[in-house]
């Protein structure tokens, strides 16, 4: 999982990018490319 300050150019690479606040944190999951996960925060 990367850590980065602008989640969204992570969210346009793939299409089932999704993202998600959970905990006061900002991350970005994909179901299908498991290797588009990131957190800022």
């Amino acid at each position: 999982m990367k850590v980065r300050n602008s989640l969204r150019s992570l969210k346009a690479r793939h299409r089932d990018c999704q993202i998600v606040r959970r905990k006061g944190r900002v991350y970005v999951i994909n179901k299908t490319q498991k290797r588009y996960k990131a957190r800022q925060g």
